[in-house]
């Protein structure tokens, strides 16, 4: 969308349409009509990335029209989150992706080529927390990072963490996820000079309340440059560290 752009505006400045052809085309198809959703066609241009598709509570034919609508409007790479392996057997009838089952997270048009400024980290607490940490991993790698992952260096087992610190010290952003209590997205935060994103997971016994305890734990975290994004929410926090990722000075 953003070549198509600024093709546009290339012609407008070299004098190929008029101003008033480039303002057609511009405001041509912002989004699509399926009458089950409203694809948003110019997301990428406003935003910089293409919307993503989450695909709980959605049949696999509606999501093979989005991505129909999508692809016919140019766009070569789509994320679909939260996908379960049914829906994706029946997608992959008609569109080829890349499908993760542990994270329940499918890719159309292939990984981008990593062009962030760093590394982004995810950490976990316990194994448990993979597939919320999977999710973060392949998000950030789908939108152009260079990633690495640690997974089951929880508090509970210090050691293992400070054993790993000058990879964790390298990173440029770090995703710490973690159930139970909560508390490694704190002590990564108080080891590190990056931005720390924390992601409670609904991993524990009843007292957790389904991460809600690992949420106010991270809420109230005593590191500075720690923020939090909702439970099990892998996707956001990918999405936010491959934002931070590619900052760069705005005139």
């Amino acid at each position: 969308m953003q070549n198509e752009v600024r093709t546009i505006l290339q012609k407008l400045q070299n004098g190929e349409c008029s101003i008033e052809e480039a303002e057609r085309a511009l405001k041509a198809a912002p989004f699509a009509d399926l009458g089950f959703a409203n694809v948003d066609l110019h997301r990428a241009l406003r935003q910089g990335t293409a919307e993503v598709i989450y695909g709980a509570g959605k049949t696999a034919a509606q999501i093979v029209g989005i991505l129909h609508a999508m692809t016919d409007a140019g766009q070569g790479r789509v994320i679909v989150t939260r996908l379960s392996p049914d829906k994706a057997a029946a997608i992959r009838e008609t569109f080829s992706i890349d499908y993760d089952e542990t994270a329940q997270f499918a890719l159309l048009g292939g990984e981008a080529e990593p062009d962030g400024l760093g590394t982004i980290l995810v950490v976990t607490g316990g194994t448990s927390d993979i597939p919320v940490a999977r999710e973060a991993l392949l998000t950030a790698r789908a939108l152009g990072n260079r990633t690495e992952a640690i997974f089951d260096v929880g508090v509970a087992g210090l050691h293992r963490l400070l054993s790993r610190l000058e990879t964790i010290q390298q990173a440029s952003v770090i995703v710490a996820v973690a159930g139970m209590e909560g508390a490694l997205a704190s002590v990564v935060g108080g080891l590190v000079d990056c931005p720390v994103i924390a992601v409670p997971t609904s991993v524990g016994y009843g007292a957790s309340f389904g991460g809600v305890s690992a949420l106010l734990s991270m809420l109230n975290s005593c590191a500075s440059g720690v923020s939090v994004v909702n439970i099990d929410n892998g996707f956001g926090a990918g999405f936010l560290a491959s934002r931070i990722n590619h900052m760069e000075a705005k005139g």
